[in-house]
């Protein structure tokens, strides 16, 4: 009996003491684990997140970048981290993939790590090398079929959403096309620039520039709405796949456990840099549109995301090939 008083007293002095720590918090720098490659997506908003982070809390917040094994070393260095606020995740629709597309992963996404804010989306676009003999979607697709398995495509890795939109286009087009995947999305965009690999997916707001230059050739937007910042390039559902989506979206995510003071305290600072017109503004001009749910909220829209790949995956009989 004593014993158990005991333990009721140590717990009711943790959860006393919890707002205090909140409150106090962050007391030293705070890390933002990116579990991708430097120059991505998740990158350069982590980077945005990070500074209005620093300005409005006054202390550091630090990118780090943990890339490999399709986002699962970066992602497994934060569901393993303590759950005390320093430790943050810039996560993206990768993750809701993988809890399929994986079977033995070291974590699981929502078990060991809880939701914090959703950061912004933004539509891929469909790229080749100008060597490549197509100036449109159809005339990529015939090509891709007379040639079954010689042409390529890029991605930053498995499970990443460039992967499942090449894999879903390969699905929805009836065409076969080779997957090399790279450990980074600078990487496979480098490649595919150099004309060493004939097509990738990637992202409006990494992609744009190379396309303004001529490096690369847009034959489609995955949205099922024109891109604002690529009007004139076709979806890839109005230019012959019907049905066809496919996005990229970020969010932040932390330990399980982490106290809830400081979780909804991160959501809230978020939601004022998303909201700052200057940032809205470079944004639009990016094709990236900021993404505000409470932390629940939050929480029910990875797990309808899980829900939703899952079946795309078993639906399209996607592999790691």
């Amino acid at each position: 009996m004593r014993w158990w008083r005991i333990g009721l007293i140590a717990t009711a002095l943790a959860t006393l003491a919890m707002p205090a720590a909140a409150q106090s918090w962050p007391a030293r720098p705070v890390k933002i684990v990116v579990p991708f490659g430097a120059g991505g997506p998740a990158d350069v908003y982590a980077r945005v997140v990070a500074q209005g982070l620093t300005e409005a809390l006054k202390q550091q917040f630090i990118v780090d970048n943990r890339p490999g094994a399709g986002a699962l070393i970066g992602t497994d260095i934060v569901a393993k981290a303590a759950p005390d606020g320093y430790t943050l995740l810039m996560m993206s629709n990768t993750q809701t993939v993988n809890e399929t597309l994986f079977a033995h992963k070291p974590y699981e996404l929502m078990r060991d790590l809880a939701p914090v804010a959703p950061v912004n989306s933004s539509d891929l676009v469909m790229v080749v090398h100008p060597s490549v003999p197509a100036k449109t979607l159809q005339d990529f697709i015939a090509l891709a079929k007379a040639q079954p398995g010689k042409l390529s495509y890029a991605s930053s890795g498995p499970g990443t959403p460039y992967h499942m939109a090449g894999e879903l286009f390969k699905s929805m087009s009836g065409t076969d096309i080779l997957h090399i995947p790279h450990k980074g999305s600078a990487e496979a965009r480098n490649n595919v620039m150099g004309g060493h690999i004939q097509m990738m997916f990637d992202a409006v707001t990494s992609m744009k520039g190379s396309i303004d230059a001529g490096e690369v050739r847009a034959l489609a937007t995955t949205g099922l709405q024109r891109s604002t910042v690529l009007p004139n390039v076709p979806t890839v559902n109005e230019a012959g796949v019907p049905g066809y989506e496919a996005t990229i979206w970020l969010g932040i995510m932390a330990p399980k456990g982490t106290p809830r003071p400081i979780v909804d305290r991160l959501n809230a600072e978020i939601e004022k840099i998303i909201a700052q017109p200057k940032i809205r503004d470079l944004w639009a001009q990016q094709g990236a549109v900021p993404m505000t749910m409470t932390p629940d909220q939050f929480g029910t829209y990875l797990q309808q995301d899980i829900e939703k790949w899952a079946k795309v995956i078993k639906t399209a009989g996607i592999d790691l090939q």
